[in-house]
């Protein structure tokens, strides 16, 4: 079977803190590694009310105290937002803390609106533009060979905490494959380019020192329960709530009766759709899609994102999961 790993968004629910959500990250970590999964990551957002994984280097450092074995990652840190130096000093520090359990995912969109991204990250919004330089520079720093003389990552330099490159479209598929870094494909919410990104990427992997053959990560959303019926049902839910949310960021709050007209509109189907690669249904069933899905995308590892109304319907699943698989 596809190894599998996880990606935590450190989702803060209704009524609750972040401090929960954190405390809810930690035993989900905690719940992973004794069911034999072989990562976490977590992804950097920012003025997302129900996302409280804004700084994920202080997250993971949380997270690897109060584990022992599994590996932790960012999925990614947006580097635009930050100068290459002090994201390797941050990933170095964690390289050191928890030898052989770090790894850095690195994607080059903002993780944020327009507005946050310019006046309060105070980003130039043609950073993005020098992604691939800063991925080398960066890349520098941690294996010890700064592209400016006299600078050195410490903590960071000799870590070469493993790089990986994010995306959602051709570019990344595209860097990826000519800097020869594994590759990481966000399917979970953006599926549309799949198949032609990892094919791409495969078809043009041009080995280096870091990699020597090309390695997928596909993500995959997952809804796993002890019947098919009540699996259904919290997809339902787990749909009405992302759409909610959605309209929520457009300042639009709706009645569950407006909410049941918009889930059957073309806006709804479109937003729902996003979720188009989604495991559901008992763990024989979620088994069997994701080694179809693994396939289809050519991935070497499947990173899930648990799909469920409730954090304690999230741990059953994995454990219907890891039973399944």
């Amino acid at each position: 079977m596809t190894p599998l790993s996880l990606l935590d968004f450190c989702t803060v629910r209704d009524d609750e803190s972040p401090s929960q959500s954190m405390a809810r990250s930690v035993e989900l970590a905690q719940t992973a590694e004794k069911l034999g999964y072989d990562r976490i990551w977590y992804s950097e957002h920012h003025n997302m009310p129900s996302i409280a994984s804004s700084s994920p280097a202080v997250l993971i450092s949380h997270i690897a105290a109060n584990t022992e074995t599994i590996r932790l990652g960012a999925g990614g840190v947006m580097l635009p937002n930050h100068a290459p130096y002090v994201i390797a000093e941050q990933f170095g520090t964690l390289a050191e803390l928890y030898p052989g359990r770090i790894d850095l995912g690195l994607g080059r969109a903002p993780g944020t609106d327009q507005n946050t991204l310019g006046r309060a990250l105070r980003r130039d919004p043609m950073a993005a533009e020098n992604f691939p330089n800063d991925v080398l520079e960066l890349q520098g720093y941690l294996a010890g060979k700064s592209v400016i003389p006299g600078v050195t990552a410490v903590p960071g330099a000799g870590t070469n905490v493993p790089l990986y490159i994010l995306g959602s479209s051709m570019f990344g598929a595209t860097l990826a494959a000519k800097l020869g870094l594994p590759y990481s494909f966000a399917s979970h919410f953006a599926p549309t380019h799949l198949e032609e990104a990892t094919r791409y990427y495969r078809e043009n992997f041009q080995p280096s020192q870091y990699c020597a053959e090309p390695y997928v990560i596909a993500a995959v959303n997952v809804t796993a329960a002890d019947s098919a019926d009540d699996a259904a049902r919290q997809t339902e839910l787990v749909h009405r709530a992302r759409l909610k949310a959605f309209l929520g960021r457009q300042g639009r709050s709706l009645t569950e009766e407006q909410l049941d007209s918009v889930m059957n509109s073309p806006q709804g189907h479109q937003i729902i759709g996003m979720l188009r690669y989604t495991a559901e249904g008992t763990g024989e069933q979620v088994a069997e899609y994701l080694e179809k899905f693994a396939q289809h995308a050519q991935a070497d590892e499947l990173m899930i994102s648990f799909q469920a109304p409730t954090h304690e319907e999230v741990l059953s699943s994995m454990e219907i999961v890891s039973k399944a698989v």
